[in-house]
């Protein structure tokens, strides 16, 4: 499970003798927490305090047995927050909640730090999974997927079961629809605009998804999901219940961050990481688009569109790496005219011609390029590249030698194959 970046931390305040169903109530808390595949919570309980009933409890040896404070600390995804809150609320009767926003550096789970290839799958999948129904319109999941960045959607039939996944890939190539730079390019009165359009158009999730995705099972070793990924060339696999209902999700990166992380303990059968051995070089694709600094946007449009990296390296007038660019760089940063032909090139992945072309005017790739990017040498180990990936929350990393020349780029599909094998 990953929570990184902006997370919610609960404090609820409570008393040792309250309790919830005849049990203790803090008892009760933590065990409905952990069945909701919370991320983790800790009891702390005070030397001494008082309440909203101002009484006075102490932890002295004489009154050990009064009704000392407890502290239930419980940071997770904010989302998952916002679901089970109710539920929180409703067991404690007499106490205080209170719910402020935490920056999580990391968090792992221990055992994640050896993952053996045997070891099931949901010890990494993520629990807090959206899904939609089968008539779910397509307007409803592009506001899904711009407010709360997500990158697939199992999609359910009427009783639960997935019958298809849907993935912002899918309403580029199917609809036409920007999902991961449509917030970017589009004002408010725009996206407004745009998302009338589609409820008018009638098209829901049945359109539009992948049927029958495949799926692994809660008990499905690491090692066969990781290869269900990469021989079907997917990112991510609904994980199932013993029931067949949807229990969570898999991606290539919930295994890869697990990967990168160094063992706390070596396994009997282990002696070092997978990966451990490999370098860039090994596994880098050395198909690297590049274009110069004062490359006109059109011209960058246009290689983006027909390449399948999906981004453009930047060189200066020495042929050292300068920049990167990506689809979203190019909308977040051109002028609002520009932005109708760009999106409808990135959509249809389609060169662009004509006037549209000719309307970004004298606009370079310097003026759009993101500077200074991460890059990695040939030589650098294979596991120092994917904590840089995952670190940067980046897919692509460009290699560069000695000299400041670009001559490979290596992604996280890269990696995922070079230690599929290994793990």
């Amino acid at each position: 499970m990953e929570i990184v970046g902006t997370a919610t931390k609960v404090n609820i305040y409570i008393g040792d003798s309250d309790r919830w169903r005849g049990r203790p109530l803090y008892s009760a808390l933590l065990e409905m927490l952990k069945a909701e595949g919370c991320a983790g919570a800790t009891v702390t309980r005070a030397i001494a305090g008082f309440g909203a009933h101002s009484r006075i409890h102490s932890a002295s040896i004489m009154r050990l047995s009064e009704d000392l404070p407890l502290v239930i600390e419980w940071v997770d995804h904010p989302d998952r927050v916002g679901r089970i809150m109710p539920r929180v609320v409703e067991m404690v009767a007499e106490g205080l909640i209170t719910v402020q926003p935490v920056e999580v550096v990391t968090y792992t789970h221990r055992k994640l730090r050896e993952l053996p290839a045997a070891a099931p799958v949901s010890d990494v999948m993520a629990t807090e999974v959206r899904a939609v129904q089968t008539d779910t319109p397509v307007a409803e999941i592009v506001a899904l997927l711009i407010a709360r960045d997500y990158r697939a959607l199992p999609v359910l039939d009427s009783g639960g079961r997935v019958v298809g996944i849907l993935t912002d890939g899918d309403l580029v190539s199917r609809a036409g629809i920007m999902t991961t730079s449509l917030e970017q390019a589009l004002t408010g009165s725009e996206l407004s605009q745009h998302l009338s359009a589609l409820k008018a158009s009638g098209q829901t999730a049945i359109d539009l998804m992948t049927p029958d995705p495949v799926t692994v099972q809660t008990n499905t070793p690491i090692g066969d999901a990781v290869k269900a990924m990469t021989q079907r060339d997917v990112k991510r696999l609904p994980v199932l219940d013993a029931a067949g209902r949807l229990a969570g999700m898999v991606s290539r990166t919930d295994v890869l961050r697990a990967l990168a992380l160094p063992p706390v303990q070596a396994a009997p059968h282990r002696t070092e990481q997978p990966g451990s051995r490999a370098v860039v070089s090994d596994v880098m694709t050395h198909n690297v688009p590049v274009v110069t600094v004062d490359a006109s946007l059109g011209d960058v449009v246009n290689l983006l569109v027909t390449t399948s990296q999906r981004r453009v390296v930047v060189v200066d007038e020495s042929d050292q790496i300068a920049g990167i660019i990506t689809d979203s760089d190019i909308l977040q940063r051109s002028a609002d005219n520009d932005r109708s032909g760009i999106l409808t090139a990135f959509s249809q992945r389609l060169p662009l011609v004509g006037r549209d072309q000719i309307g970004l005017g004298k606009r370079t790739a310097a003026d759009v390029m993101t500077r200074n990017p991460i890059t990695v040498a040939p030589d650098t180990p294979l596991l120092e590249a994917l904590q840089r990936l995952l670190q940067g929350k980046i897919k692509r990393l460009p290699v560069v030698d000695n000299a400041g020349h670009v001559v490979g780029l290596i992604g996280r599909g890269q990696i995922l194959q070079a230690l599929s094998s290994e793990v």
